[in-house]
């Protein structure tokens, strides 16, 4: 597998970018520190090593509680290509991020800003 097409660390500062510019800090989306609460989506703080469907108050649909993925960087790297089809069934409105490139970046941002 090359580089694009499994995860690799990215430039966080770029995934920073990517994740304001694609809507996820909208008032409709994602928070990432704990103290924030849930939005539209799940508050993302703590995400790595979570199982999807698990933050606590967020009404998920049944499609992701029983996907049963543990969130980590080979997983959202995947997922955030296309979230629809790793997840059929997910209410994520995000269509998702097809350079490889892009999604290490913003794995990498996420990563140092959910813990």
């Amino acid at each position: 597998m090359g580089k694009s097409d499994s995860f690799s660390d990215g430039d966080a500062k770029k995934g920073a970018g990517l994740f304001k510019a694609n809507g996820f800090l909208d008032s409709q989306c994602h928070n990432l520190k704990e103290s924030e609460g849930n939005k539209i989506g799940p508050n993302l703080h703590g995400l790595f090593g979570r199982k999807t469907g698990q933050v606590e108050g967020f009404s998920y649909t049944d499609a992701n509680k029983n996907k049963a993925v543990t969130w980590k960087e080979d997983t959202l790297f995947e997922y955030l290509e296309n979230p629809k089809k790793y997840i059929p069934g997910t209410k994520m409105a995000f269509g998702g991020l097809k350079k490889g490139k892009d999604r290490n970046d913003l794995i990498t941002f996420l990563r140092d800003e959910t813990k």
